[in-house]
């Protein structure tokens, strides 16, 4: 019988729990990679600006951070989404390019007094991105979840694209 096994392979145990990263934790680094490479975030930081500059020791993007985590997570809850993210925060605030993770606490309270300026100076910063690189349905493949997802890419925009914007929208 012939043995596969590489002899410079060392598989070690070890009682002690050891945090895993949580599943959705590549998606994270997809989009913000994605978001870097086009200067997303650069424009968001110079361009979306709250009533109070800052919020304690944080912008704007922290608390976007936390809500595109959260989104791309999946977990029902805000709770279930930072218990999963306790042992990552530090990583996970650094792909966004900042330090500190907001407590659920004041995140709820940015919310609280979060006014419409803000979200509609984000709402036309991504559709203007949206717009500068159409999208068009190319191919499909499967999340983590083996949903079917198709992928967008091209330059013309389709109906089947502009079926997912709100009604009342239309660029054509």
């Amino acid at each position: 019988m012939t043995s596969m096994a590489d002899e410079s392979v060392c598989i070690q145990t070890s009682s002690e729990l050891v945090p895993v990263t949580p599943s959705w934790f590549g998606e994270v680094v997809l989009l913000t990679a994605h978001l870097r490479k086009h200067g997303v975030l650069t424009k968001i930081n110079e361009r979306v600006r709250f009533a109070r500059r800052r919020f304690g020791r944080y912008d704007v993007i922290d608390f976007l951070a936390v809500l595109f985590g959260y989104a791309i997570s999946g977990e029902r809850t805000l709770e279930a989404f930072y218990q999963q993210l306790q042992s990552f925060d530090a990583p996970f605030m650094a792909l966004f390019e900042r330090d500190w993770l907001p407590s659920r606490s004041t995140l709820s309270r940015f919310l609280a007094v979060l006014t419409e300026e803000p979200v509609e100076s984000l709402r036309t910063l991504f559709l203007n991105d949206l717009l500068a690189r159409p999208l068009t349905p190319n191919a499909a493949s499967r999340d983590r979840l083996c949903k079917r997802h198709d992928q967008f890419t091209g330059k013309r925009p389709t109906r089947a694209l502009f079926s997912l914007l709100p009604l009342g929208v239309s660029f054509l």
